[in-house]
């Protein structure tokens, strides 16, 4: 399972997803941002699921490897952020949520298991996914050809499919809760997580309990935007702007703020694939104009009807089609004008105002009516009307007075109207793309007052410059007022820390902060740095990177264990060699032994086992037996005198009698012979007479 890590501050709010590593290091507790140990790992939530390992945090809450101790199994824990469950209706929402998910079985979907609270800890036990997501396909990979990117969301439909048909609505589809990993037979399964986030959708409520916008705003559909409201087609919204995003590489839209891009889903269609990778063929650009109509009543009624086109459009690329003129016509959209965003009613501005988002003024993009000073009519074409008063008796007195004041009247309320409502405004110059200075001295000789407001990022405008102005250029403003300079800060990049030398759990905190997304740890064997620290990065640190981009880091395993083997008995030579090549160090004594043969190992220490680079392996290699001359001066000697000197010497002694034996007890012959060395303890051989 894969939860929301961190909210960009760019136009797509880009939450990190949880992932289990392929073979996550465990090495000490995970730690927080501040470097503490995190205070929940070790511990037991209802005296069932004991948190192993932080594997991810989110904005609304951290995820955990676990072990359920009831079914002895591994899952993924999803704990609520400390306070977050403080709030009753939240965790009352939570609760519902998890409820809501746990009646969805499907093998697309990532399943939960159970839900409960302890101690005001409120969690969620989920299946553990091993593997990636599906926005690290995209940020190594992508643009994806047309048959591989329909393969990668057939099964996302699929699950979406299964939900809808129960009634659910998912509303945050992206690629961060699109799980892929390798199943026992080596295929790709996709996974669909966070289904913990859908409602219960009926008739009588579509709505938000809270009004608040669910989703990230790179994927939202425009009606969630306008009205707070979704159904199934806020889903397939999604899913159509996750295709573009596969065949292209990028977003739709895209813009430096959250309603920019929430503005841009509103007013503007999604463009055709095709326009940036050439040669998808139309029925690609039609499948993907008709999941996200602007318009929900031209999109699929549900990801169940998109995923039956998607596979004939899957079908007609498999044949190789350029182009499939009827299935074409089938998905594109009707030719009618459709209604312009801006033309909304008051109601929808009403909502749009007051119920979208969790910040309701950066995501409101009704239009707004700009009150514009009163112009006088003037031209051959106005004419002026009076009204037809009854006549009356003329006042040769008061008549002229009147007339006077009422000149008067109409010349005062004339000169305050011209005077308040157009006289005492000037007109903002246009000051963009200039530096501050400049910006300052023209609107200073404007006779306006420049303040400085709060510096912005900019892919377009260069550092130092002015992006915009409040009122914007050409707007109305009063003499002497106040116009705010928006200044850029060039593009959002961000300088790689460097992570080497911290555990894995510190890189993802660090990252998150300077809002990159952690990819995975590859594993290798170190000889100098601890088993689960970070060696280096990949980019390598100090690289400048754009907000979003995927880091992935290098953990040490440790020292490699090396196996030395048992080479008792075995030629030591041999032995030294293979175990120096290996990286251990041998140390050679001999001495004589009577069975192992001269250059082969009597003994060893260790004997087998597993050591490291620079660790000592002593042998003991034989030398043979040990060599003894044998005595001079035994011819014509007694037996017995003769048997005594070679046993002294270390021999054992065997008599036979000659040829011409006649029992006289004198040596004639010593076999081997005297001054022959051998082997101490053999046996030497008297031939008597």
């Amino acid at each position: 399972m894969r939860s929301d890590r961190h909210a960009r501050s760019d136009a797509d709010a880009r939450p990190q997803p949880t992932r289990r590593l392929p073979s996550a290091p465990r090495s000490g507790p995970a730690t927080g941002r501040d470097g503490a140990p995190d205070r929940l790992v070790g511990r037991v939530l209802d005296r069932r699921y004991r948190l192993l390992a932080r594997i991810a945090r989110g904005g609304m809450a951290s995820v955990y490897e676990a072990h359920d101790e009831r079914l002895d199994r591994i899952v993924a824990v999803k704990v609520m952020h400390a306070g977050l469950g403080d709030d009753a209706e939240f965790a009352a929402r939570f609760v519902r949520e998890a409820r809501a998910a746990a009646g969805l079985s499907h093998p697309n979907v990532v399943a939960v298991y159970d839900q409960g609270e302890d101690d005001g800890t409120v969690y969620l036990a989920m299946e553990l996914v091993p593997g990636h997501t599906l926005r690290d396909t995209i940020a190594r990979e992508a643009p994806l050809g047309p048959a591989r990117a329909l393969a990668l969301l057939q099964p996302v439909l699929s699950a979406l499919a299964a939900a809808h048909r129960k009634g659910l609505v998912h509303r945050d589809v992206k690629p961060e809760n699109v799980l892929i990993h390798t199943d026992d037979g080596g295929g790709p399964v996709v996974k669909v997580a966070d289904f913990g986030l859908a409602k219960a959708v009926s008739a009588d409520t579509q709505h938000t309990t809270t009004g608040a916008l669910i989703g990230t705003v790179s994927y939202v559909a425009p009606e969630l935007v306008v009205e707070g409201r979704s159904d199934a087609r806020a889903d397939v919204y999604a899913a159509g702007v996750i295709l573009y995003e596969l065949l292209t590489g990028h977003k739709p839209h895209e813009g430096e703020t959250p309603i920019q891009v929430a503005y841009k889903h509103v007013h503007e269609d999604v463009p055709a694939p095709s326009a940036e990778v050439p040669g998808i063929p139309p029925y690609v650009d039609a499948l993907v104009a008709r999941a996200t109509a602007r318009d929900r009543g031209l999109r699929f009624a549900d990801a169940g009807v998109m995923l039956h086109q998607v596979r004939r459009v899957a079908s007609a690329l498999a044949d190789r089609l350029p182009d499939d003129p009827e299935l074409t016509t089938d998905l594109a959209l009707p030719t009618t004008a459709l209604p312009r965003p801006a033309d909304l009613s008051d109601e929808h501005s009403h909502d749009l105002s007051h119920d979208t988002g969790h910040d309701t003024g950066e995501l409101a993009t009704a239009p707004v009516a700009l009150l514009s000073p009163p112009t006088p009519p003037s031209g051959p074409g106005v004419s002026e009307r009076r009204p037809v008063r009854p006549a009356r008796p003329p006042r040769r007195r008061r008549g002229p007075l009147l007339l006077v004041l009422a000149l008067l009247l109409a010349a005062g309320i004339g000169g305050g109207a011209w005077w308040f409502g157009w006289e005492r405004y000037t007109t903002t110059p246009g000051v963009l793309g200039i530096d501050r200075a400049s910006a300052v001295q023209r609107l200073e000789e404007a006779g306006l007052t420049p303040q400085v407001g709060e510096a912005a990022y900019s892919d377009t405008v260069a550092k130092g410059l002015v992006i915009s102005t409040d009122p914007e250029p050409g707007g109305r403003v009063l003499d002497g007022g106040e116009v705010t300079l928006v200044l850029s800060k060039g593009p959002e990049v961000y300088r790689l820390p460097d992570l080497s030398g911290g555990s894995v759990d510190a890189a993802q905190d660090a990252l998150a902060e300077i809002e990159l997304t952690y990819g995975q740890a590859r594993e290798v064997w170190s000889e100098t740095v601890p088993a689960g620290t970070v060696i280096r990065s990949a980019p390598k640190a100090g690289t400048v990177l754009r907000p979003g981009a995927v880091v992935d880091v290098v953990v040490s395993k440790g020292r490699r264990p090396i196996k030395v083997g048992d080479w008792v008995g075995r030629p030591a030579d041999r032995a030294e060699r293979v175990l120096s090549d290996r990286g251990l160090v041998v140390e050679r004594t001999t001495e004589h032994h009577d069975t192992v043969p001269a250059g082969r190992v009597i003994s060893q220490s260790p004997r087998g086992g597993t050591l490291h680079k620079g660790d000592t392996v002593e042998l003991v290699v034989s030398e043979g037996p040990e060599l003894v001359e044998i005595p001079s001066g035994l011819m014509a000697s007694g037996v017995e005198h003769a048997t005594e000197v070679l046993e002294a010497a270390g021999f054992r002694v065997r008599t036979e009698e000659g040829p011409t034996y006649v029992g006289l007890g004198f040596v004639i012959r010593v076999e081997p012979g005297s001054g022959t060395m051998a082997p101490k303890g053999s046996v030497v051989t008297l031939v008597l007479t």
